[in-house]
């Protein structure tokens, strides 16, 4: 469920944050779903315990998942993350608005890149979210496209 990547230049605790936000926004964890205690995480991810509990503070402070004492972390109401991500959405438009003015560019033009953009962002995300019946990503794109084949958006 998680995995750390002891390349990325993020602290562990960031990339922990940022895979549970991403398993609550792709559904696999819902509303109200338990969430491994710190000690169980730690211990499964090899880690200190105390890197976890810092990542689960961190989305409490976010607001994507809530406490319980005595009895564990769970998820919190998607609606939170998802105006905490549309906000940093709008700041990230906002820069790339004024680069693009900055380089002369037009408006149609920054339109055209942003919709090439996010096709080709959209079968990315597709195919890196995890597969119900337990099919590898690539394998699942495979058989729904036929080999070698890309799907239409």
């Amino acid at each position: 469920m998680i995995i750390i990547d002891y390349t990325d230049r993020r602290p562990i605790y960031e990339q922990i944050v940022e895979r549970f936000q991403s398993l609550v926004l792709c559904g696999v964890l819902e509303k109200d779903a338990s969430l491994p205690s710190v000690r169980n995480l730690a211990m499964e991810l090899s880690i200190n315990p105390n890197t976890i509990q810092r990542a689960y503070t961190e989305l409490e402070r976010r607001g994507v998942i809530y406490a319980v004492k005595g009895k564990g972390n769970f998820v919190a109401d998607i609606q939170a993350l998802l105006k905490l991500r549309e906000k940093e959405v709008k700041e990230e438009a906002g820069r790339l608005v004024q680069k693009a003015k900055e380089a002369g560019m037009t408006r149609e033009t920054l339109g055209v890149l942003l919709d090439a953009a996010w096709k080709e962002t959209g079968k990315q995300v597709v195919s890196r979210l995890p597969q119900a019946d337990g099919t590898e990503p690539a394998q699942q794109a495979a058989s729904e496209q036929g080999v070698g084949g890309e799907a239409d958006d």
